[in-house]
């Protein structure tokens, strides 16, 4: 497991190299962006601070903003929005996830409880919001509401196709491009809506930050299937077991045939949280599931890959090329 994390963790550092010290940064314009007047909410956001993740996202806005004519003070409010939108997102997935950890650590609503987590996350998705406001970047503004629009869009249908295990892949499509392609995509374009006037230059970041989150998607959802629960950080077969139809499961049934499949979402339906999912597993390797699910990622990273073409050759397109590679080759 130890060289596994190791390569993980030194292939992010190459994906950050070139932004290293705009992250530090922005960094300090995060802190400063979650301050509050209620107590309360000060020690919660010192917790959430405290809780290091990879910060993917603020990167991809400095590295597309990079890319497309350089990082200003706008870039650095773009940052802080979608992190800020990131991060009450998560707060709120927690509260519907009954999670008790995130990181490693207690989440929010293992400590707080369900309604002081809301109203934190709610408090963070309006300092973003108001962000924007008081600065007068109604471009972003209007950005980041569409996206968290889309992302509860996608998370509302995901739940009603859980419960009826309906889902094909035109829907899959739609849920993974709205609950995580969205956010991606919208870190890539306020990126460049804050370096250029470019259309073409945003257009081809907006479209690159969509094709890296569905890619991102697949292959987490191929993990489900293949990875281990040491490297993956979560038991193998949890998507089964919350009756989640993905990708590698469609092309799976698609491959088998009416009656099998039929079986197979019976099983689905049955299942509870205790049960063994091997023989789920074993149907989707079995019928090419992974292998074909695998392809469509590596198809859309390349697809991403191509788009970066339009921009000048540089560390920042280098570093993003790198991070679509790593994203669709990962183990955990």
């Amino acid at each position: 497991m130890g060289n596994k994390e190791t390569l993980n963790i030194s292939i992010m550092d190459k994906v950050l190299a070139p932004v290293k010290n705009d992250l530090a940064e922005f960094n300090r314009h995060f802190k400063v962006s979650m301050k509050s007047h209620v107590r309360l909410l000060d020690i919660a956001t010192s917790f959430i601070l405290k809780q290091k993740g990879k910060k993917i996202r603020p990167t991809l806005v400095l590295l597309t903003a990079s890319l497309c004519g350089g990082i200003n003070p706008r870039t650095h409010r773009g940052a802080v929005m979608v992190e800020l939108l990131h991060t009450a997102t998560l707060v709120h997935d927690d509260v519907v996830d009954q999670a008790d950890k995130r990181r490693g650590f207690p989440s929010i609503n293992a400590i707080w409880k369900n309604k002081a987590s809301v109203l934190i996350g709610d408090y963070l998705l309006s300092k973003g919001l108001m962000l924007s406001v008081s600065s007068k970047d109604y471009d972003f503004l209007e950005t980041i509401t569409d996206t968290v629009k889309r992302m509860s869009e996608g998370e509302l249908l995901q739940l009603e196709k859980t419960r009826k295990l309906d889902i094909d892949e035109e829907t899959y499509f739609k849920v993974i491009s709205d609950k995580t392609a969205s956010l991606i995509e919208t870190c890539c374009y306020i990126g460049a809506l804050s370096a250029t006037e470019n259309q073409d230059f945003r257009n081809n970041a907006k479209r690159f930050g969509s094709l890296l989150g569905l890619s991102f998607q697949i292959k987490d959802d191929i993990l489900d299937y293949e990875g281990t629960t040491k490297l993956f950080g979560k038991p193998i077969g949890g998507d089964i077991k919350e009756k989640k139809i993905t990708l590698p499961l469609i092309y799976a049934m698609q491959n088998a045939g009416a009656a099998e499949s039929k079986k197979i979402i019976k099983q689905i339906k049955g299942i509870s949280q205790k049960d063994n999912v091997d023989s789920i597993i074993q149907f989707v390797k079995s019928n090419n599931g992974l292998k074909m699910a695998q392809e469509k990622a590596v198809e859309l990273a390349s697809q991403a890959k191509e788009l970066l073409k339009i921009f000048p050759s540089s560390e920042y397109r280098e570093s993003l090329e790198y991070l679509v590679d790593f994203v669709v080759s990962r183990k955990s």
